[in-house]
């Protein structure tokens, strides 16, 4: 960080100590971000030193980033996210059965590469034992590494389950798994971790209005029908969590309780990809051809018992860059928590945006 930047966030920070409680706690950036701390309802709010600030501004680039998934897609975009922001990206990481041995990963703007040790799962506790050796958990604990998990549904709980057990901070955006198991190890573990179904800040921030709009007017669109369409590489082995999240907001709305997974409907077929809804303008828009291995297009449509009235809300999603900028993003706003021994443990990308790390 620069000393503009630094003096910049100690100034803002003298700012929040002076002002009253309720003005400190509405004040944003000139992006929108809160300034101080998201609140938990009916808390006093508590000021942050500007010491805190300033020496959180200052080790970013002293954290190491192991990044779980490698030679994966996501993995890649990731490492070369990583690589891109100047952060270090760990020489070895943990991978699915049936890997290469190894994966050389660059940044996607000619700079240096960097080659990166792949370990299957029955070498987890050798891959773990490596770490330790080069990460001391006094280290750890001063926030120098962090894992970022982009595997495969079927790894979430054992991945989380191992980085409890090393005490390993994580990022888990591998979406699918048991997600009541995956919360009751974290909360059990107490391993700072941030563990979110979609790293891109827009739609997170659409999520979190969304999430308001349910709070504040429940059933306020009864006797509407929710329809989902979510469509992603055939890759993906599972149903959009980003999907899910909305959708339980929405039939908040529509006042369908019984609203589930089994109603989203999952299009992974290129040619109805390609198509898209057709000229009813209803279900998922149609992907250029060069997005179809790498994509993320979604419609929710609202619709009168009456055909007569309909809301739609779609994001469309092309690439894998937003969510890996994200997703580092996480990754060092959790090593800051974990360098500060934040009393808090288990974050969402809500808590990230609103810490104004993106």
């Amino acid at each position: 960080a620069s000393p503009r930047g630094i003096l910049g966030k100690a100034a803002a920070l003298l700012l929040l100590q002076l002002l009253p409680a309720a003005a400190a706690a509405a004040l944003t950036d000139a992006h929108g971000h809160a300034l101080a701390p998201r609140l938990a309802a009916g808390a006093v709010y508590a000021r942050p030193s500007i010491a805190s600030v300033v020496m959180a501004s200052t080790d970013e680039r002293t954290c190491t980033l192991m990044v779980n998934g490698l030679p994966g897609a996501m993995g890649k975009e990731i490492a070369a996210a990583c690589l891109r922001r100047g952060l270090r990206l760990a020489p070895y990481a943990l991978s699915g059965p049936g890997q290469p041995a190894s994966v050389t990963v660059a940044d996607g703007r000619g700079g240096p590469t960097t080659d990166v040790a792949l370990y299957p799962p029955d070498q987890a506790e050798e891959l773990a034992q490596r770490v330790k050796e080069d990460f001391p958990a006094d280290s750890i604990a001063a926030g120098s590494f962090v894992c970022i998990d982009f595997t495969h549904p079927s790894a979430v709980n054992c991945n989380a389950k191992w980085y409890a057990k090393h005490g390993l901070p994580f990022v888990m955006g591998t979406t699918g798994g048991d997600r009541d198991l995956l919360a009751s190890t974290v909360q059990e573990s107490g391993i700072y971790c941030v563990v979110a179904p979609n790293m891109a800040k827009q739609i997170v921030a659409l999520q979190a209005a969304l999430a308001g709009m349910a709070e504040q007017f429940p059933g306020s669109f009864s006797g509407y029908t929710l329809r989902v369409q979510e469509s992603h590489q055939s890759t993906k082995a599972d149903t959009s969590g980003t999907a899910k999240a909305i959708s339980a907001h929405l039939a908040r709305l529509t006042a369908e309780p019984d609203f589930d997974e089994s109603r989203i409907d999952r299009v992974r077929d290129p040619a109805s990809q390609l198509a898209g809804a057709g000229p009813s303008h209803r279900g998922v828009s149609p992907v250029p051809a060069d997005a179809i291995d790498g994509h993320a297009y979604h419609t929710y449509s609202l619709e009168s018992a009456d055909g007569k009235v309909e809301f739609q809300i779609r994001h469309n999603v092309q690439g894998r860059s937003t969510y890996a900028e994200g997703t580092v993003d996480a990754a060092v706003f959790l090593a800051k928590r974990v360098a500060g021994a934040d009393k808090r443990r288990q974050f969402d990308m809500i808590d990230v945006l609103k810490s104004g790390e993106m």
